[in-house]
């Protein structure tokens, strides 16, 4: 089994304090980081390059041309193939798309999707649907999928997810338990799924980490990171 921290994380198109940002993520020391709202406009590849740079990190794929999901990695990542992929186009509403890639990771083989669902109920369920037949696209047989899915536990996205995958946080809660807590009653609507096979020993926000207060965490962007360590079996 390789061990993988996962971690996903809303950054809000780094509108924020990006020093703050990139101390949470090298304070997370992941392998992989599931990103949402990237920059997507001018000068969008520079900005995320900087904040992979300043995390310790390089980007994997996604950005502007996945509009707005994106995926960094460290150096132990190998890169198999990478696909930015945008989703249908309803007239008003914002686009949307998955940033997808098939990696290596010390002799496991690993599909990876970084998604950031619609705001509206119909359609966030539809492209639930359309993530589920993404990532058995990928032709593998570990794979996991992480964002920021702008609905709870228990509605009908969440459910269609946590029915044909695992929901990380459920299968094994540690740290905090909400990542949305800037308006109305704090919730859990960013996660990290995992197919069955790969072994999760631990996921949700966390806490206590080294050179990180909470000052920082409320500076870095509106949403808590969700970091998730698990046990991928090697091929």
């Amino acid at each position: 089994m390789v061990v993988v921290r996962v971690l996903s994380y809303n950054i809000r198109s780094m509108r924020d304090d990006t020093d703050a940002l990139a101390r949470v993520i090298r304070a997370c020391e992941p392998d992989l980081v599931l990103i949402q709202e990237a920059p997507r406009f001018f000068r969008w590849r520079k900005k995320l390059a900087r904040l992979a740079s300043a995390s310790g990190l390089v980007i994997l794929t996604g950005g502007g041309s996945a509009a707005g999901p994106a995926i960094l990695c460290n150096l132990r990542a190998t890169v198999e193939r990478t696909e930015d992929v945008l989703l249908p186009l309803t007239p008003g509403r914002h686009r949307r798309g998955f940033a997808t890639a098939v990696i290596g990771i010390a002799g496991a083989r690993l599909g990876v999707l970084s998604c950031h669902l619609s705001l509206d109920e119909g359609e966030r369920h539809d492209q639930a649907g359309m993530l589920l037949d993404r990532l058995a696209g990928l032709g593998v047989d570990h794979a996991i999928a992480g964002g920021d899915l702008n609905d709870r536990p228990g509605s009908r996205t969440f459910t269609r997810l946590a029915t044909n995958l695992q929901d990380c946080w459920a299968t094994s809660p540690s740290g905090g338990e909400h990542t949305w807590t800037r308006s109305g009653p704090p919730r859990r609507i960013d996660a990290i799924f995992a197919t069955k096979g790969i072994e999760v020993v631990g996921c949700g926000v966390p806490t206590n980490l080294p050179g990180v207060t909470g000052k920082d965490l409320r500076a870095a962007t509106d949403h808590l990171p969700v970091l998730a360590t698990l046990e991928i079996p090697a091929n």
